[in-house]
């Protein structure tokens, strides 16, 4: 009597049959049909991998290009500080042979602040206090050492 066979038993009937026909593939000598199979199987692998390769530095490629756009367009639409004009905070500074370090500890802000504030970037009045402070001037020398914007 015949059962029918069910998905599972016809997969493991296929798998064994594979496996054995791949053993017997092993078994012959490399001129007979087996040898040849495994030597065309090896160069479509080869062709495989190239191919794999090639589309993979073609998308490098374009991955590459378009991250140049991106950095080209990030560079012309960057907001840049809004410079004030130059101020006199650098020079006073210099007769009083501080540091930017010196200046920054003694009006309690960072190096970097002072840095912007001398290349002319706005900064906030309070800022312009403590620096005055610290250069040992008063409010009312604001003018001479930061101009008449504000």
């Amino acid at each position: 009597m015949n059962t029918p066979k069910t998905e599972h038993t016809q997969r493991a009937d296929e798998s064994e049959r594979a496996r054995e026909t791949e053993s017997r593939s092993h078994h012959s000598p490399a001129g007979e049909a087996g040898g040849e199979k495994r030597s065309e199987k090896s160069s479509q692998g080869a062709e495989k991998h190239a191919e794999k390769k090639s589309d993979a530095a073609s998308a490098e490629k374009k991955a590459d290009a378009a991250a140049e756009k991106r950095s080209d367009s990030a560079k012309s639409s960057a907001v840049k500080p809004k410079a004030r004009g130059k101020n006199n905070v650098r020079m006073l500074r210099m007769e009083r042979m501080m540091s930017k370090a010196e200046l920054a500890r003694r009006a309690g802000l960072s190096t970097l602040t002072i840095d912007r504030v001398e290349k002319g970037m706005a900064c906030r009045m309070d800022t312009k206090r403590k620096i005055l402070e610290a250069l040992g001037l008063t409010p009312s020398d604001r003018v001479k050492v930061f101009g008449d914007d504000d």
